[in-house]
């Protein structure tokens, strides 16, 4: 039997100062829990915020989601990294994620698959890649080639119809024309082998 699925957080963040190996840079990467219901426009959360639409946000990249039983490996191996405050439990919205879902996994998502919630409806839309500012946010130089690696990218999501959203709704997975998975498109695009991602499960 399928677990039930659910929202365990909705998470927003305006953009602010980030600093990085290349320098400071204005990021909206540090999301943080929200209580209560939140108004779901074409473009995202209110109160939520990106800092280059070029690359994050837009109509296709609306929301982004990740599963909550992949926090449990980053807690890890920030700590073997030796991160500044790996000993701190991560808070639901620390991979950047608008949505911390539960029971569902990359492996069970393809594009055009739609997330159906009691007061609005969302459509996968494609993976999500890292880049330098996730090494930063994680606190080590390897967490992007780890997220590359496992191909535990999460997905963006856009909104098919506008409504409200909060923490604790269940949702209802609706299948699409299930031609491209999200993992499939995550190992094309970054070139990722076989054999990596079997080391990963």
């Amino acid at each position: 039997m399928t677990a039930s699925r659910q929202l365990i957080s909705l998470n927003t963040a305006r953009a602010e100062p980030l600093a990085t190996p290349q320098g400071e840079v204005l990021s909206g990467i540090r999301k943080r829990g929200r209580e209560g219901a939140v108004a779901v426009g074409m473009l995202g959360l209110e109160g939520d915020e990106q800092a280059d639409p070029t690359v994050h946000g837009g109509p296709a990249k609306a929301l982004y989601a990740y599963a909550s039983e992949h926090y449990s490996f980053w807690q890890t191996v920030r700590a073997q990294a030796g991160a500044a405050d790996w000993g701190q439990i991560l808070p639901w919205g620390s991979l950047g994620e608008n949505l911390t879902l539960s029971s569902l996994r990359e492996s069970e998502v393809w594009i055009g698959d739609r997330l159906v919630f009691p007061d609005c409806e969302l459509i996968v839309s494609e993976p999500r890649y890292p880049c330098f500012k996730f090494n930063a946010v994680m606190g080590f130089n390897q967490a992007a080639k780890l997220m590359t690696q496992s191909a535990w990218c999460g997905f963006y999501l856009a909104v098919a119809q506008p409504g409200t959203m909060a923490a604790g709704q269940a949702f209802e997975l609706i299948a699409g024309p299930r031609e491209v998975g999200i993992v499939e498109l995550f190992k094309a695009r970054t070139g990722r082998s076989t054999q990596a991602a079997a080391r990963f499960g």
